[in-house]
């Protein structure tokens, strides 16, 4: 059988219901009354109009004060918006002349490419004392063409050593100049944010149907600024901004001073090297000619000599059948029979003329073998000559393919061509001075 459950509660009685609800509405009443009679008393201030009038133009002019405040907040901070919009246009123009398109192009880029294009004049140079360590015997010498090509490198290697500086440098400024906009940026949003809120509370009026009471609204918020930490905000980022703008309008100066400074500085370095290597050239040209004229001179001398021998040893045949001849006579007449074998003037004119015949074949002996001294010191000084010839060939040929392979430096590369033929150490141009030698070391 079901069970009606009564939930356990406190029950009043029906006297205690009308009670309450009898002191309810006397109170009411009296209440009322004691506000009606105190409100209209002669001497109440509630009654008095101008206390309302005076009341009413306080409100109006405080909420248009007020209004006015938030319009002079509303231009100032749309000031500053201005002029963060004027930095941070500048500072991207700034950061694009560093690296994109500006009035001074692309200045780290163009420092970039500066410092690359220095590694071709570094590896001729190096080229050049690498082909010019292939000289032998005398002409490997320090002269005033590998002091220019020592003197090439360090001026390459300082080049580069201030271009990669204005690198890092441009690098760093960048990365200034980044945070600079973003704290700009960051500055600019705030005030963009500020801009709507206020001209939304400008906005406001009686009738707007968005307004209503707020808890507590005059609390300060957490974080808040005062207007001067506000405005000292701004003016930081501002300032700080144009300082990394000057400052990098400078490094954007100095990259291309450095630029131009470099490129003057090696290409001054450049005409001297091949000054030094034009001068050693033609010191080398005259010292070959001059070896060349020696070495016809000498091979003349020499056939001049090896005629002298050959009419020496004629001469000293010619004498030895004189000679023997004699010997024959004298021998012969050694065999006349008794008182025959005297000694006349026969005898006498053969001893003579063999004594004769004698010293004059000594005399012949000494002179060929002085001859023949002479020919070997002519024939060894040729060889020392053509030796040296040799050398001053192949220092003229290194030389001149060191002059063709420094043509990179001023030929565009699609348009080189080598000169110098290196496996038939060849040249295409006509150089007299060098054409013997040439061929001799081909």
């Amino acid at each position: 059988m079901a069970t009606l459950s009564v939930k356990p509660s406190q029950r009043f009685q029906l006297q205690d219901w009308h009670t309450n609800s009898y002191l309810l509405s006397t109170n009411a009443e009296r209440q009322r009354d004691a506000h009606t009679r105190s409100a209209r008393r002669p001497g109440s201030s509630a009654m008095r109009p101008t206390t309302r009038l005076r009341a009413g133009a306080q409100t109006i002019w405080d909420e248009h004060d007020n209004r006015t405040r938030l319009a002079e907040r509303v231009d100032t901070v749309n000031r500053w918006k201005e002029m963060l919009d004027k930095c941070l246009t500048d500072l991207d123009a700034e950061i694009d002349a560093l690296t994109q398109a500006g009035s001074w192009g692309r200045m780290k880029e163009s420092a970039e490419q500066n410092l690359q294009a220095k590694n071709l004049p570094l590896d001729v140079a190096i080229q050049c004392l690498t082909l010019r360590d292939s000289r032998r015997d005398i002409d490997v010498v320090k002269d005033p063409v590998e002091e220019e090509l020592h003197k090439e490198v360090e001026v390459i290697e300082a080049t580069k050593k201030a271009l990669q500086q204005k690198i890092n440098q441009t690098f760093e400024k960048l990365c200034l100049l980044q945070e600079v906009r973003q704290q700009l940026n960051s500055d600019h949003r705030g005030k963009m944010e500020t801009l709507d809120i206020d001209r939304g509370c400008l906005s406001l009026d009686l009738k707007s149907p968005n307004i209503s009471l707020k808890i507590n609204p005059t609390r300060v918020p957490d974080g808040s600024s005062t207007l001067q930490e506000w405005d000292e905000f701004s003016r930081f980022n501002k300032n700080r901004a144009e300082t990394e703008m000057k400052e990098a309008t400078d490094l954007r100066e100095a990259i291309a001073l450095t630029i131009a400074e470099t490129n003057n500085e090696l290409e001054a370095q450049r005409v001297a090297t091949e000054f030094a290597f034009r001068k050693r050239l033609r010191e080398m040209e005259k010292m070959y000619s001059e070896l060349k004229w020696q070495e016809k001179n000498t091979l003349q001398e020499i056939a001049d000599l090896q005629e002298d021998i050959r009419h020496l040893e004629e001469d000293l045949r010619r004498k030895f059948l004189n000679l023997k001849l004699c010997h024959t006579r004298l021998e012969s007449r050694t065999y006349r029979p008794n008182v025959e074998l005297c000694r006349d003037q026969a005898q006498y004119g053969l001893t003579d003329e063999v004594h004769q015949l004698e010293a004059t074949i000594a005399a012949l002996k000494q002179k060929l073998a002085q001859a023949q001294n002479a020919l070997d010191a002519l024939y060894k000084h040729l060889a020392r000559l053509q030796a040296d010839i040799a050398c001053k060939a192949n220092s003229m040929l290194l030389d001149t393919k060191c002059m063709d392979t420094r043509r990179k430096l001023t030929v565009p590369a699609e348009k080189f061509v080598p000169e110098v033929d290196t496996f038939n150490r060849t040249t295409n141009r006509t150089l007299s001075p060098l054409k013997s030698c040439q061929l001799q070391l081909a």
